[in-house]
């Protein structure tokens, strides 16, 4: 009777431990392949629209601040079948990897999830009388582009992006 005692309370004290190291918000379950810079909480960034007019391209700021689009087939990252993470070009927030990459043939690049939720905001888009859902950066809330629920496995969505609102880095 004893040593049932005795494992009961060891068991007890291991579900204890287990839990708070599983639940622990400093010691999240992070994949290994997430780029240190998407982990943790998002700090936001808050500029006036005349600093970012200072800091990207006429075409850049035209997509990323004034929700404009590139026209189809001609963004630089479209075609691009190279290994590695796609960042935001207004900030540098990890947004996709090229493993979510694919092929819709819609003319932008389309990926099925981001490297975080926490990366990518949404929010209801009304323009051209009609009603999607526009994606976002969680860090600078730049327009990335739109999200539709016509992607593949495993997710069924299509984030559909601009080429100019994303900075590639190769692996």
């Amino acid at each position: 009777m004893l040593y049932y005692k005795r494992f009961n309370k060891i068991g007890k004290l291991l579900f204890i431990i287990l839990v708070f190291t599983v639940c622990s918000p400093n010691n999240e379950r992070i994949s290994k392949d997430i780029p240190k810079e998407a982990r943790g909480k998002m700090v936001k960034i808050n500029k006036t629209e005349k600093e970012w007019k200072e800091e990207l391209t006429k075409e850049e700021y035209h997509v990323l601040r004034e929700k404009g689009t590139e026209r189809a087939f001609t963004g630089k990252y479209h075609d691009n079948k190279e290994k590695g993470i796609y960042y935001c070009a207004a900030c540098g927030n990890p947004l996709f990897k090229s493993d979510a990459k694919f092929d819709s043939g819609t003319g932008w690049p389309s990926y099925y999830e981001p490297i975080s939720t926490e990366n990518v905001e949404t929010e209801k888009d009304r323009s051209f009388f009609m009603v999607r859902t526009e994606v976002h950066c969680a860090k600078c809330g730049g327009h990335l582009g739109h999200i539709f629920n016509d992607g593949p496995k495993p997710t069924g969505l299509r984030y559909c992006i601009n080429s100019v609102s994303l900075k590639f880095k190769p692996e």
